[in-house]
């Protein structure tokens, strides 16, 4: 048997970049989630999402351009389609936001990983994908670990605003994943990123200023640091992680991912105080897996 050819040096130097900004974008969505854990309640919640979501434009639109995607990419011949997934998104965004209000910001981002399993099945109840024992086995660890963080709340020993932080995180998790599949549409009828992305955020904007008559705050100065941090740093997070894209395969990145956890169990922690308990320590390792098994099948080795 002929051993396979070495990688050459530039593919492992570009494979290493990638991960890198992969690792970086975890770091930026972490620094997102640290400003809305910091507003509290003092800012309404669509006025947290306008804000997330308006500043996020500039770094993206400032991408698309360097990149010769604006304003022409932007055109679309399925706007119905797009409508659908930014109303799924930016509903997700909502419940996101008030999850990490409601719980400490790890259990809030954890909760987040159950999308894969719901996506695995939307994709076979919507897109006549195969629910193969992989997937299968992923749906059964990702549900498992719901039911075990979900303990506390059955035995009574679980205050009302953390339940209610629980059901908003299951219900952005299946949100996600409805607006991942549909993602998943636009994309195999040739809608390109940059339209999806920029529409999102748009459409998300348009969502959270359409809540200005339920009453907006003034914000203080540091405030208003809070909410400009949280749309730059989502949008550089989404920026990096396409770019990871372009320097390495998905199955090198995915393991990084998972970063986004420890970052977020290290910032709660140091800066909120807030310490794991033991439904998070015993589901964590669950739902966790559940996202890697109920991924699409990944290559072991690099095309060359």
């Amino acid at each position: 048997m002929q051993p396979a050819a070495p990688v050459p040096a530039t593919a492992e130097r570009t494979e290493a970049f990638g991960i890198l900004l992969r690792v970086a974008a975890t770091l930026a969505f972490a620094a997102m989630g640290g400003c809305i854990k910091a507003l509290g309640t003092t800012v309404p919640l669509g006025q947290v999402v306008f804000f997330r979501s308006a500043f996020a434009l500039l770094p993206l639109v400032a991408f698309l351009w360097l990149t010769g995607s604006f304003p022409n990419g932007l055109a679309t011949t399925r706007p119905l389609g797009h409508a659908a997934r930014c109303l799924m998104g930016a509903a997700a965004m909502f419940t996101s936001f008030a999850t990490i209000r409601l719980l400490p910001l790890a259990e809030a981002t954890m909760l987040s990983y159950l999308a894969p399993a719901f996506m695995a099945l939307m994709g076979w109840a919507f897109l006549g994908e195969n629910l193969h024992r992989r997937r299968i086995i992923g749906v059964a660890l990702g549900l498992a670990g719901c039911a075990v963080i979900s303990l506390p709340s059955m035995t009574g020993d679980l205050p009302a605003a953390a339940f209610a932080g629980l059901v908003l995180g299951v219900t952005t998790a299946l949100l996600t994943a409805a607006a991942l599949i549909q993602v998943r549409r636009l994309t195999v009828m040739g809608e390109q990123a940059g339209a999806i992305a920029f529409w999102f955020a748009a459409v998300s904007a348009l969502a959270g200023a359409a809540t200005l008559p339920l009453g907006w705050t003034v914000p203080d100065g540091p405030q208003l640091i809070m909410l400009l941090g949280a749309g730059l740093s989502g949008g550089i997070a989404h920026i990096l992680m396409t770019l990871s894209f372009r320097h390495a395969e998905a199955a090198a990145l995915a393991p990084y991912e998972y970063l986004s956890i420890l970052w977020a169990v290290i910032l709660g922690f140091a800066v909120f105080g807030e310490s794991p308990g033991l439904a998070f320590l015993l589901a964590a390792p669950l739902i966790l897996s559940g996202a890697v098994t109920a991924l699409p099948g990944r290559r072991m080795r690099r095309t060359r």
